[in-house]
């Protein structure tokens, strides 16, 4: 009976200790032609410490995280994450010029005025899916587009 009980409940664990995230100030910037990369931008708060493991949408093929780091000579380059840290109660952002979510295999260009869908998948468990829209080619974020 105790077996049984702890069976069920190591289950059921994943349920009930998948944190809560919060995704804000999504938006994607419209690109240029499909056979280029685009990015989209999000910020992320979780209410206790997880990772973001996996990002998915339909009209793209592959999608990573990547961040930039700037090395000894001064040049800043883009690097991939495998996951994204996000410590409970503190805002992750990701923004032009830093950390950003990298889509490449489009299927479509991503037009202006349309939503992006993404599935974001995390190390708890929990899974969100998510529409941010797709602003301007030159767009620096969802601020500039209400002023």
């Amino acid at each position: 009976m105790k077996i049984t009980i702890l069976a069920i409940a190591l289950t059921l664990w994943p349920f009930f200790a998948s944190a809560n995230v919060t995704i804000s100030d999504g938006w994607a910037r419209a690109s240029i032609l499909a056979s280029r990369p685009a990015a989209a931008y999000l910020t992320l708060t979780s209410d206790q410490s997880d990772q973001l493991v996996a990002i998915t949408t339909p009209v793209a093929g592959n999608v990573t995280i990547h961040a930039v780091e700037t090395g000894d000579d001064g040049v800043s380059r883009m690097v991939k994450i495998d996951a994204l840290d996000l410590p409970s109660g503190e805002p992750v952002t990701l923004a032009p010029g830093s950390m950003h979510l990298m889509l490449m295999g489009l299927s479509e260009k991503l037009e202006e005025g349309t939503d992006l869908p993404l599935i974001l998948t995390f190390a708890s468990g929990a899974r969100m899916e998510v529409n941010v829209p797709v602003l301007g080619p030159g767009a620096m974020g969802p601020q500039e587009e209400q002023s």
